[in-house]
């Protein structure tokens, strides 16, 4: 645990740092520019991002209620996709980024640290560099295990390096960094992995699971038997990570691990602001009652907001269906 840092050391928990007025906040239904990724200014740029339509709702449940592009002419399956990105309540910038592929074949969650500019523009780093690396290596088709798990690993230590190379030459952002959070499709496989503690979750009948681990110190001593996992949820380390991209230890593998697609499962991506507000059971339940994926992640961010999440909220919901 060399590299420790506290999440909200400069900008995420400054006391400095002036709240918003709850009554001017997004409590209320995300706007349109929320609503759309090639909107959004924490989203990837519109080659990675939705075009725009005239109902911007609309046009997400259109565009994300197809097969990928990836999937097999014999692929039994489809994929739909919901994702918003907020600033919060308590914020007065959104340090997080997210990029959903147009074929859906990478998702990518990440909430930078370092306070204002360099929370950005590290997460921007991450969301940008990554993708690069997967289309320019990856077939998205039958590629075998191995060298998914090392174009995905080779993509975030070179992501790391750049957060590196940025921070040490512009004083402006130095010591900054970012989480990050994936799953890459590859025909009616994923791969999964993290850095840091945003996470990713899994709805398989109707049991949610937690399937990334935080590289938090909080973490580590529930692993080794100090602190039980509800001591974690409150205690006072619960923000400090020993990994994250913007140091040497970032530049670790991103502990991708493979899994099968069946119909039927959801998975969430998610930085910290959404387990930050909304309770596992609380987000569960949205999952499963919530068909349209778009409004799932609507309902997701909502729940984390009004449940007093002091952090920004971004989340992608992922609904596997048969085809």
């Amino acid at each position: 645990m060399s590299s420790l840092w506290r999440k909200f050391f400069g900008g995420k928990n400054d006391p400095s740092t002036p709240s918003r007025n709850p009554a001017d906040a997004s409590s209320q239904t995300p706007s349109a520019q929320e609503q759309t990724s090639s909107s959004h200014p924490n989203s990837l740029n519109s080659k990675f991002s939705f075009p725009p339509t005239e109902s911007a709702t609309v046009g997400l449940q259109k565009a994300n209620s197809r097969p990928p592009s990836n999937a097999s002419s014999n692929s039994s399956l489809t994929i739909r996709c919901g994702h918003l990105s907020i600033t919060g309540n308590f914020r007065e910038n959104n340090e997080d980024s997210y990029t959903v592929d147009d074929d859906f074949r990478f998702f990518i969650v990440a909430d930078g640290m370092g306070g204002q500019s360099a929370g950005e523009k590290a997460s921007a780093i991450a969301v940008d560099i990554v993708p690069r690396i997967l289309l320019e290596h990856l077939t998205f088709q039958n590629d075998e295990s191995e060298k998914v798990i090392s174009v995905i690993d080779e993509a975030i230590k070179i992501a790391n390096s750049e957060i590196m190379s940025v921070g040490e030459s512009n004083p402006k952002f130095m010591n900054m960094g970012t989480t990050i959070a994936f799953v890459v499709t590859i025909g009616e496989r994923c791969f999964f992995g993290n850095v840091g503690d945003s996470r990713v979750y899994r709805l398989r009948n109707n049991e949610f699971s937690q399937l990334t681990t935080d590289h938090s110190l909080t973490q580590a001593l529930v692993d080794a038997g100090t602190i039980s996992p509800q001591e974690a949820l409150s205690h006072r380390y619960k923000n400090v990570l020993y990994r994250y991209l913007g140091t040497r230890d970032g530049s670790n593998t991103g502990n991708s691990r493979e899994m099968e697609l069946l119909p039927g499962d959801c998975l969430l991506i998610c930085s910290d602001g959404v387990t930050d507000g909304a309770k596992p059971d609380t987000i569960k339940d949205i999952l499963i009652n919530q068909h349209d994926p778009q409004e799932a992640a609507q309902k997701v961010i909502k729940a984390a907001e009004q449940g007093g999440s002091k952090d920004n909220i971004t989340c992608v919901v992922i609904k596997v269906d048969r085809r």
